[in-house]
């Protein structure tokens, strides 16, 4: 039996690896163009298969060419599982509208994405790099069930929408109860002009002339309607590579929706299904942004962590509510799911989310209604202010919380017949981040509202008219 030292043992193995990948890529001719992992890491021995049987799957067949490529191309990879398999959850196929592809680009480099000298150039990586250095990307299929009695237009807010994230390239977070997480982002508008409320406030969803007119001042007059609202009136300018936290970031002022938590699997690959409709089309409290640690100056005030909203109100200017009948009871637990329900006393009263309009129109109240909103308080107040007074004009029993009931689409309030208005369509979130986050007691992304803790982002691409993109049938059509 012959021996061989280790140090030759190093050189001779990464060889026989390149030379068993470049066989494999011989043998099979769809392996040629799978991206493979190079030497010490293992490639993908089915890549070939993989690859031509997502390809040819029926929910992937007629999806556009970008997106079918990217989900080919995580096929071809090292993975534990292929991109998920869209089942129908109506009688008709599922119908596809959207899509997002994902990559580490676009916002400023972290310690999470790239080796940063002095700062974590000798430290272990932790989110990307995995497969020896592939790059990260994913793909995000966004598709709309033709459920009976439903809508079947995207931006009809009662329509219920199947959301597949499909990740490769991420390890797995094994500390302090860590999750990556995905977020659609709506970027605040520029609202127009409308009449004045019986009580000389702007109506909902509207700014009151002078507004308007403070507004288009700022700036080089970007902020008119039709247009994306700029906290500099300034053109638009997305997060890009070239920020620097606390001086160069987005103008923007973005609404984050969550997707829920993610992991990774074994082979560094993530797979999430969300459901989108008006019972999850909810968002954070937004009075947490202050002591997230993302506004400059925080932080080193001493602000992050100060207030949670883990017994839910409406905020540091609104109403506190005693936890023994807010809090999470071991009795009877806190469930933000438990939305519908033929007994509305059994319907979740404690969500600390509200609906995502609603979050609009507390934006406005902060950053565009500047003449007709506390004209003179500073942020944060305004923003607190906001939050209990939009909170209250939806807020039935005084409670300072949006309940299950009486957050439902077809709830009336503030003299509206239902609640329709406080929902943003899916159509209307441009862009979608995952953030790695931990365990700190906040529903606000790690680091709102900048892009510290992002991993990955990509901007909507709409699909008109929208193709079917299913196979099969789901076990239960909820």
């Amino acid at each position: 039996m012959l021996s061989v030292k280790s140090t030759t043992r190093r050189t001779i193995l990464p060889t026989l690896r390149t030379l068993a990948a470049l066989c494999v890529a011989a043998l099979t001719p769809l392996a040629g163009y799978a991206e493979q992992p190079p030497p010490p890491c293992h490639p993908n021995p089915q890549a070939a298969a993989d690859m031509a049987t997502v390809a040819s799957r029926g929910d992937v067949a007629l999806l556009p060419t970008a997106l079918k490529d990217r989900l080919v191309q995580l096929a071809g990879r090292p993975h534990t599982f292929l991109p998920m398999q869209v089942n129908a959850e109506a009688p008709g196929p599922s119908q596809f509208f959207q899509y997002y592809l994902l990559d580490t680009q676009g916002f400023e480099r972290n310690v999470f994405t790239a080796r940063i000298s002095g700062v974590n150039d000798q430290a272990m990586l932790t989110v990307t790099g995995a497969n020896c250095g592939l790059p990260t990307v994913g793909a995000v299929r966004v598709v709309l069930e033709p459920k009976a009695g439903l809508p079947t237009d995207p931006n009809d807010v009662r329509a219920f929408i199947d959301i597949f994230t499909d990740i490769s390239g991420l390890f797995v977070i094994n500390n302090e109860s860590g999750w990556y997480e995905g977020w659609m982002i709506h970027d605040l508008g520029v609202a127009p002009v409308g009449p004045a409320r019986s009580d000389g406030h702007a109506g909902f969803g509207t700014l009151m002339q002078q507004d308007a007119d403070l507004l288009r001042a700022m700036g080089t007059g970007n902020n008119v309607f039709g247009h994306l609202f700029t906290t500099d009136g300034k053109d638009p300018r997305l997060p890009s590579e070239a920020d620097r936290f606390p001086d160069i970031q987005s103008n923007l002022v973005p609404i984050f929706l969550s997707m829920g938590a993610y992991n990774a699997m074994q082979q560094s690959d993530v797979h999430s299904y969300w459901e989108f409709n008006y019972t999850t089309d909810w968002v954070f409290p937004l009075y947490e942004l202050p002591f997230t640690g993302g506004i400059p100056g925080t932080f080193e005030s001493g602000s992050i962590g100060r207030l949670s909203s883990l017994v839910p109100g409406s905020g540091p200017q609104g109403v506190r509510n005693n936890p023994v009948i807010y809090g999470d009871n071991p009795s009877l637990p806190r469930d933000p799911d438990k939305f519908d329900g033929d007994d509305d006393a059994q319907r979740e009263f404690r969500n600390r989310f509200i609906p995502s309009g609603l979050a609009h129109e507390i934006y406005l109240d902060v950053y565009e209604r500047l003449a007709s909103f506390e004209p003179d308080a500073p942020f944060p107040q305004r923003l607190f202010d906001a939050y209990a007074a939009e909170v209250d004009r939806v807020d039935q029993n005084g409670d300072g919380v949006i309940s299950a009931v009486e957050g439902d689409v077809d709830s009336a309030s503030d003299g509206f017949i239902d609640n329709a208005r406080l929902f943003l369509p899916a159509t209307s979130f441009n862009r979608f981040a995952v953030t790695r986050e931990i365990n700190d007691g906040y529903l606000a992304p790690r680091f709102a509202p900048n892009q510290r803790a992002w991993i990955l982002t990509g901007s909507a691409i709409p699909v008109t008219p929208a193709v079917p993109a299913s196979e099969g049938r789901d076990g239960d059509d909820r």
